[in-house]
């Protein structure tokens, strides 16, 4: 029950920002020119934790919408994407179930905190990375076979 009211209230917040994404298909996250979501944006981190792959790409929100032939909405402060896929390290299968938080300090020792969705073969959620500098991406996450597992890396806005 926890689970259904957080998503929902996720899916409530992220209504009004998310209505500029309707040239995505989302039940395939693919953008309008076939390219994967998670091809897009600069690969950030990747290790392997306890058996399990991270791949951590960062994306600028306003690359993408650019890309995508599409304005900013005035109201969205969250400047980047933040999205991690997870594979099982010999077998390759992609892992998509389970829990992912992330904490993002930034230059400024500011902090936010954020739980990221599932999406089609990834995980994601926005942040506010605005000012230029180096920011702490501080990831903690439980898969289905619930060993709970982190992964810290460094990012530089440019």
């Amino acid at each position: 029950m926890k689970k259904e009211a957080v998503i929902i209230a996720a899916i409530l917040a992220l209504s009004i920002p998310m209505a500029s994404f309707a040239a995505m298909e989302h039940g395939s996250m693919k953008m309008e020119h076939g390219e994967h979501m998670m091809d897009k944006g600069s690969l950030a981190h990747e290790e392997v934790v306890d058996g399990v792959k991270a791949t951590f790409k960062i994306i600028s929100m306003a690359e993408h919408m650019k890309a995508m032939k599409m304005e900013m909405p005035k109201e969205m402060k969250e400047t980047h994407h933040v999205m991690v896929e997870f594979k099982d390290a010999k077998r390759g299968k992609e892992l998509t179930e389970g829990e992912v938080k992330v904490k993002v300090q930034g230059p400024d020792k500011s902090e936010q905190t954020k739980d990221l969705m599932g999406m089609q073969g990834h995980f994601g959620a926005d942040f506010e990375m605005a000012k230029k500098g180096k920011y702490g991406v501080m990831a903690r996450f439980k898969l289905a076979d619930g060993k709970v597992r982190s992964a810290k890396f460094w990012y530089t806005v440019k």
